[in-house]
């Protein structure tokens, strides 16, 4: 019996010409360890470098050279089984993973196979239809390989060992989510929370993040089918297209009485296909066994408890303590928590203000306008402090929700203080009533019929508004010229 048996959710079944179908995915992420040097190795991990400019000689694995332990790498590992709510295993012990590849030059990869480093944990991934929780199978430390690149000679190879022994997590999820658009969910919420921790910059785009992704399909609540392992997925939005992909050609063969063969696969994102790599090994093709060079990895609680104390605070409680703290919707707490640099903008322009005033501002006007204009929160030329200023003006009712989008855009493209740029501009709302009261009069003296209408019809008071707003350049108060109209035309 699965132990992992969640009911089929009807909704995410996938139409066949035999019935539904539930495909069942786990992941396995590889994530770059943010670190100045490599696993074994004093070389650096900078990104960009020319080819086999970062390469020591553990890495390009010249004869008698001894791999050492990088500390950093061990304490970032730990880090993260901490944000996953993991075991923490106190011994961990480091294999050998015998294969041949022209960027592995020592002909095996230093991993953990039996004994990794952290073990079982969870992670809570919101969706629309509520919390789903994905187990955390293990994480273990690896090297990565370096890197073979085809396409600069006409007949030969050649190989960059830059990434050669930079440290890995491989996260392995169980086989806990039911469609693509959860293994996306589940991606994106690991790869906040390892940017929160500050244990992987989560770049997929160098490669930092990188998803092998199973998939197989079955009826409702049959055993698990034989699953397919996608390699080296590289986006979120491929994650999603491989899966629906895959799900379907198996569903296909089946439904045509095949049977599906265990594989390592790949996406082609070009074409909208996987297509077959090689018949999935099992371990022992591995031949894994115990490195020699490398003594168990052996550290005291109190190692860990060093760590535990200073981890920031994590998306899940900080989205917690916005619903709580601040009387955030779920919603608007999730958006402003996605980025810790985003958590702590906002955070900045709500202290000692209406926090819901500042998140509306921040979510509606300043992120809109940083998504138009392709920026991200680093990069915004406004900063916490001047739409703090912002939503201060209109909290004193200085200037109105209309001239304060005004006034966000002359300092988005200008610069400038708000309330130096209200007061040289003569941007503040009219609220002395005398002045708005000659504006009201004057519409109303010249439009009787609107008036006749209006009595008949309060809705059209809107009409009278707008005209008012126009007269005096959206500066009026509209709360006062509401309620004067209101007065003057009788209406209740």
């Amino acid at each position: 019996m699965n132990m992992h048996a969640r009911p089929a959710d009807p909704k995410k079944l996938i139409k066949g010409a035999t019935g539904d179908w539930e495909v069942v995915i786990g992941m396995e992420i590889h994530a770059q360890v943010t670190s100045n040097s490599k696993l074994f190795s004093g070389a650096s991990t900078a990104f960009g470098g020319e080819p086999n400019s970062h390469v020591s000689l553990v890495d390009a694995a010249m004869p008698g050279m001894l791999p050492v332990i990088n500390e950093e790498c061990v304490k970032q590992a730990v880090r993260t089984g901490l944000g996953l709510k993991a075991q923490i295993n106190n011994r961990s012990v480091f294999d050998r993973k015998n294969y041949f590849y022209p960027d592995l030059p020592q002909g095996y990869q230093i991993s953990q196979y039996k004994s990794p480093i952290v073990g079982e944990g969870v992670v809570l991934v919101d969706m629309s239809e509520g919390r789903i929780e994905v187990g955390i199978e293990r994480l273990h430390l690896e090297q990565d390989a370096g890197k073979s690149i085809h396409d600069l000679h006409p007949t030969q190879s050649l190989v960059d060992l830059n990434r050669s022994g930079v440290a890995l997590m491989e996260i392995v999820s169980k086989p806990d989510l039911r469609s693509s658009e959860e293994a996306k969910a589940f991606v994106t919420k690991l790869r906040t929370i390892l940017r929160y921790l500050g244990t992987c910059d989560g770049d997929m785009e160098k490669g930092n993040l990188r998803a092998d992704v199973n998939v197989s399909v079955r009826k409702p609540g049959d055993d698990f089918g034989t699953r397919c392992e996608i390699k080296n997925v590289n986006s979120i939005r491929f994650i999603g297209q491989a899966i629906e992909t895959e799900a379907r050609r198996q569903i296909g063969i089946i439904e045509d009485g095949g049977t599906i063969d265990q594989e390592t696969r790949l996406f082609d994102p070009n074409k909208g296909e996987t297509r077959s790599m090689r018949s999935k090994e099992e371990a022992h093709d591995y031949r894994y066994f115990p490195d020699p060079d490398l003594l168990p990895l052996e550290f005291d609680d109190a190692f860990v408890t060093e760590l535990a104390a200073h981890l920031p605070e994590l998306p899940d409680e900080k989205k917690a303590r916005f619903v709580s703290a601040y009387g955030l919707s779920a919603y608007d707490a999730d958006v402003l928590v996605a980025e810790k640099d985003t958590a702590d903008y906002y955070e900045a322009v709500a202290k000692g203000r209406d926090a819901k005033a500042a998140a509306n501002f921040v979510i509606n006007e300043l992120f809109g306008r940083l998504n138009k204009e392709g920026k991200d929160i680093a990069s915004s030329p406004v900063s916490a402090a001047q739409i703090g200023a912002i939503v201060d003006l209109i909290a004193d009712g200085t200037i109105s929700g209309k001239i304060a989008k005004d006034l966000f855009d002359i300092c988005f493209t200008e610069g400038g203080e708000p309330r130096e740029i209200v007061e040289a501009r003569g941007m503040k709302q009219v609220t002395d009533t005398g002045a708005i009261e000659a504006a009201v009069d004057a519409i109303i003296a010249a439009n009787p019929d609107k008036v006749e209408q209006v009595k008949a019809k309060p809705t059209m008071l809107g009409w009278f508004v707008g005209q008012v707003m126009k007269q005096t350049g959206g500066k009026a108060n509209p709360q006062a010229v509401n309620e004067l109209l209101k007065g003057k035309l009788g209406i209740e």
